[in-house]
């Protein structure tokens, strides 16, 4: 096991520094860069202002140069400073962290708690009106962008309450926090809920058809026991893996969700890092993104273990 650990995190450690090595390449590909747009913006390019502000912000240095300065000050915790606000980039990325985190794990515990439980009563119900209702639905889910999904809930709630939801930073209670971000999170976890319900509903359909669910029913199990003890936890590995790559990859539709309802959280924020080649910011967050998929994949295959006893990392 503890070889095992080893291995997987130098594993996570050179794919870090892959992922690092490509961010920082790609935003040197596109065309422009951040003194470009400024000198656009103003209408004039005085040569000798544009190298000395080029010069000033360190971009007029070999390529390797660049890159080893923001590598090694990312290790030291120096994130920089953006370009834009000329502030330390870590005061700008610090407080938009909790807010994304929060709307994440909203949409994850929604998708977790309406996705499986819909999932298992589908498979059970199999072949019956509801479970037609329960597939619609989840296909309805898998269909609809979350960015189109927020503009109809924004449209809704200006039709029947006169205004839209208004994002509160500082809410004085949980329930006003969770108001704040039940909306956007529903939003943007619906889809994480179809696709878990029907990973759920198909996983389930195999393992009821195993001999040990017959065997436990000839017991006298109650129905309950049975598909709660005995099937859901020998079907759960599939939706874990689900689970963990939707949370890797909700980012993706975080970026929409955030825009969509205004919301100042770090997805937005990579997006306008991005539009004005803000590198400090776009480098750090695209290194936290990465940090959180790696970590995220990390503790699905732990979760392998706990979930399955067959299951063992041995050396």
């Amino acid at each position: 096991m503890f070889a095992y650990l080893v291995r997987r995190l130098l594993l996570m450690l050179v794919t870090l520094f892959g992922i690092s090595v490509v961010i920082f390449v790609l935003l040197r590909v596109v065309p422009g860069n951040i003194v470009d747009i400024l000198f656009a913006a103003a209408g004039y390019v005085d040569p000798a202002d544009k190298a000395n502000l080029e010069k000033e912000l360190g971009i007029d240095q070999p390529l390797i140069v660049q890159y080893w300065h923001w590598i090694s000050g990312f290790l030291r915790g120096d994130l920089g400073y953006s370009y834009v606000s000329e502030k330390p980039a870590l005061q700008e990325i610090l407080p938009r962290i909790p807010i994304t985190a929060k709307l994440a794990g909203l949409a994850l515990l929604f998708s977790a708690s309406i996705g499986i439980p819909l999932g298992v009563i589908s498979a059970v119900k199999q072949g019956t009106r509801l479970d037609y209702a329960l597939r619609v639905v989840s296909l309805s889910g898998l269909s609809l962008p979350s960015f189109w999904l927020g503009l109809l809930i924004l449209t809704a709630s200006v039709a029947m309450f006169g205004q839209m939801p208004i994002f509160n930073p500082n809410p004085q209670t949980w329930l006003e926090a969770f108001a704040t971000y039940a909306v956007p999170a529903a939003a943007v976890g619906f889809r994480s809920a179809a696709l878990t319900m029907r990973i759920t509903r198909s996983s389930m359909l195999e393992v009821l058809r195993q001999d040990y669910i017959r065997t436990a029913r000839a017991k006298g199990a109650s129905e309950a026991a049975v598909n709660y003890r005995h099937a859901l936890k020998n079907a759960i590995l599939p939706v874990i893996t689900v689970i963990g790559i939707e949370a890797a990859f909700l980012i993706g539709g975080l970026i929409v969700t955030e825009t969509v309802f205004n919301i100042p959280g770090v997805a937005r924020f990579l997006v306008e890092a991005i539009r004005w080649r803000d590198y400090p910011i776009v480098q750090n967050l695209v290194m936290f993104i990465a940090v959180v998929v790696v970590v995220a994949n990390f503790t699905v295959d732990m979760l392998y273990a706990v979930f399955d006893p067959r299951i063992r990392y041995t050396d």
